[in-house]
């Protein structure tokens, strides 16, 4: 008998693997670009379909990502693998656009003004503002803008917690200067980047966005921080949710959050584990994750949060 998948839940899902960008950016020693790529080489032959390899972004700010454009460069690509990364305003696309890199045409808005002043160095309304140019630039690249971010989606260590209809208002005025610029981005990623979300939480914030918005597809990008990492994955995929960003071993955490003690973002082995388990398809090699985890952990040089990666991979002695 094989697995009987929950109701309600996608028959597939799809990780995006944020180790090498998000994962490395939070490590307080550089990481030798070698050792970036080896990471990013072994977690091409796992099945992943999208890495995020790099930020380009103020090298003074985040010198873990000084060498971005060396990285891009030094790829050894895999058949099918996208290979992506993130910038936060057209001068960081424009390092980007000349980079080997699989561009993807993404626009973010920011709940929390605090936040925004730590991560970009600007309130959140001109961050919003500033995404009309980054529209512009892509337009001139013949990029089409169909991804959207909602960043501190769910909460802020500096303003607490985010109300819902907040996160929605906020999404409301970047699809707004979307359309005001003739795009029309059909993902949208929730991101809870200091990790204040909860099942509840996330249930009313997909209730109320797909409420507004039936036709555009929600994905998330969440945090371990405290723990509810897989319960709030699981609360996702019972509302449709089948993108989800995920971080080899745990690694990870924006370094501008405001806590840079707790844990980093959802670690990717454990959530694939859970959806094999459920019977999900994510076409990922377990085994050959788990590898790619703990080669993580030996070039960072200390023990990473995930699971999946010590324990091992559920050994049924019963068909499920």
């Amino acid at each position: 008998m094989g697995r009987v998948r929950p109701l309600n839940t996608p028959s597939r899902v799809s990780i995006c693997e944020e180790g090498p960008r998000e994962g490395f950016q939070s490590e307080r020693t550089v990481v030798p670009t070698e050792r970036k790529l080896e990471l990013i080489h072994a977690l091409a032959r796992t099945g992943l379909k999208e890495i995020n390899c790099v930020s380009f972004v103020d090298r003074e700010r985040v010198p873990q990502m000084a060498d971005a454009e060396r990285v891009a460069a030094e790829l050894r690509r895999e058949p099918g693998v996208h290979y992506t990364g993130t910038w936060l305003n057209a001068k960081g696309f424009d390092r980007a656009e000349v980079s080997r890199l699989d561009l993807v045409g993404s626009v973010f808005a920011i709940t929390s003004d605090s936040f925004a002043r730590k991560n970009n160095n600007r309130s959140a309304v001109d961050v919003l503002e500033g995404q009309r140019q980054l529209i512009q630039r892509y337009r001139a690249a013949r990029l089409a803008t169909t991804v959207t971010y909602v960043f501190t989606a769910f909460g802020c260590m500096f303003e607490g917690d985010v109300p819902p209809q907040l996160a929605v208002d906020t999404l409301a005025r970047l699809l707004d200067i979307c359309a005001d610029e003739g795009e029309c981005p059909g993902t949208v990623y929730f991101c809870d980047t200091v990790g204040f979300a909860s099942p509840p939480s996330i249930r009313r914030l997909l209730d109320l966005a797909r409420e507004r918005w039936p036709d555009l597809s929600f994905a998330l990008h969440l945090h371990d921080t405290r723990g509810m990492g897989m319960a709030n994955i699981l609360a996702g995929l019972e509302l449709g949710v089948d993108r989800f960003d995920s971080s080899v071993g745990g690694l990870g955490g924006c370094p501008f959050a405001g806590n840079r003690a707790a844990a980093g973002n959802v670690c990717t082995e454990d959530m694939a584990l859970m959806f094999e388990e459920m019977g999900i398809e994510t076409g990922v090699d377990l085994p050959a994750l788990i590898d790619a985890a703990k080669l993580a952990a030996d070039i960072v040089g200390h023990p990473l949060p995930g699971k999946t990666m010590n324990a091992g991979i559920i050994p049924h002695t019963m068909p499920i």
